[in-house]
């Protein structure tokens, strides 16, 4: 059975970047839904067959207070029935956090998820590359924005930004050379396929994504950062030959968003949220309630992570949130190394994304945050580092005639 989840585990991590883009409809869902009930189906009786049960990690029982203090707003949320959907939707997203700090137990097993996850990533470019090609030429005159049927733009853009410090780090420590050829080849995909969403917000977060994976390439070797830097200049500059000129030009609004306060209307919303936050800041309105509670329409979101659980669970939520934020930072900080540049990376990546974008219910969040907890146990410390850091095959050794000759 423990194999069973490590297998599941890896599918899961690997099916959650494309998950929108396979959805089987009620009661089915999504592919990473459907892979997150086979896990969790296999790895509760996993756990009872156990004979004593490990010590759970603190960023572990946080993740499990938010989601039992989320629950507990059902007791006096403004409307129940959206909040019992949202503690369903909680419980399937924040239990990942559980089952890799239960079941993760050896770095291989760690970088199989890293592994599963970059693949996944290049799935979600090629899908994005699929729905720009697909766009009729007509359409494409007028289109400013591409990616995959289901998909949401910022989605796309958010994960594979978390994805960018991800591949640096396989890059430096897979010892296979093709292994880490793809991961090197994820910058340029990763790169095209987030300006083909034109997210303002997922733009800003590839920056920092990049210029994370810029310091590890540097603490790791500075000649390859060097010749990194100049192959993704080279891959930036080629896609003014692919990207359509509105795509570049809503990029180009990102100076007045910040000069206007507006951030595509986004300002607006937190104000909303903030004064509904004003008339129950301890407890909040119940769990999925943003909307409801700011006055806004229904389809709204808050667009931002802290205010969104300020107005659904109140101060109480925020607090869960600020303090599983430092558990991951501190987990991240015992890592050494190159680990702790990725992931240091990595969230930096996730604080920009998650105050442009409301990610309390997303899976890839609570991926992520398995994986700093992965990190705080010291999964992600390679046992034997590759000794080279070049990605093509090397030429083979001279023989004893050679040399001599």
């Amino acid at each position: 059975m423990q194999r069973i989840v490590s297998i599941l585990l890896v599918l899961y991590a690997f099916a959650v970047p494309w998950q929108y883009a396979l959805d089987l409809g009620e009661p089915f869902g999504n592919v990473a839904r459907i892979v997150g009930l086979l896990l969790l189906a296999a790895a509760i009786p996993a756990l009872l067959a156990r004979p004593r049960w490990s010590r759970p990690h603190p960023l572990s029982l946080l993740v499990l207070a938010l989601f039992l203090y989320l629950s507990a707003t059902y007791l006096w949320s403004i409307d129940p029935l959206a909040t019992l959907d949202k503690i369903r939707a909680y419980f399937q997203v924040m239990m990942i956090v559980w089952i890799a700090g239960e079941f993760v137990e050896r770095p291989a097993q760690f970088r199989a998820l890293l592994r599963a996850l970059l693949l996944g990533s290049i799935v979600l470019c090629a899908l994005t590359f699929a729905g720009f090609l697909s766009a009729s030429a007509a359409a494409a005159a007028e289109q400013a924005r591409f990616t995959a049927s289901g998909q949401d733009p910022n989605d796309v853009a958010r994960f594979l930004d978390l994805v960018f410090p991800i591949a640096a780090y396989l890059i430096a420590i897979e010892h296979s050379r093709w292994l880490r050829l793809l991961a090197a080849l994820y910058f340029p995909l990763g790169l095209l396929a987030v300006l083909l969403t034109a997210s303002r917000g997922g733009f800003l977060g590839a920056v920092v994504a990049l210029l994370a994976a810029a310091v590890l390439f540097l603490h790791w070797r500075p000649v390859f950062a060097a010749w990194a830097g100049l192959l993704l200049a080279l891959s930036a500059s080629a896609t003014v030959l692919i990207v359509p000129p509105e795509t570049f030009a809503r990029l180009a609004t990102i100076p007045a968003q910040f000069a206007s306060l507006d951030f595509n209307d986004r300002f607006s919303i937190w104000t909303a949220g903030l004064h509904a936050f004003a008339h129950a800041p301890w407890l909040g309105f119940g769990a999925g309630n943003y909307a409801l509670a700011s006055g806004l329409a229904a389809e709204d979101t808050a667009h931002n992570t802290l205010v969104a659980l300020l107005v659904m669970g109140g101060l109480l939520a925020a607090s869960l949130l600020v303090a599983i934020l430092l558990a991951a930072l501190a987990a991240i900080l015992r890592a050494r190394g190159l680990a702790r540049s990725a992931f240091l990376g990595v969230f930096l990546v996730w604080c920009v994304t998650a105050s442009v974008g409301s990610v309390e219910e997303n899976r890839m969040t609570w991926l992520i945050f398995a994986c700093f907890l992965l990190v705080g146990k010291g999964l992600a410390e390679p046992e034997s580092p590759p000794a080279l850091p070049s990605l093509l095959p090397s030429a083979p050794p001279l023989s004893p005639q050679e040399s001599a000759g």
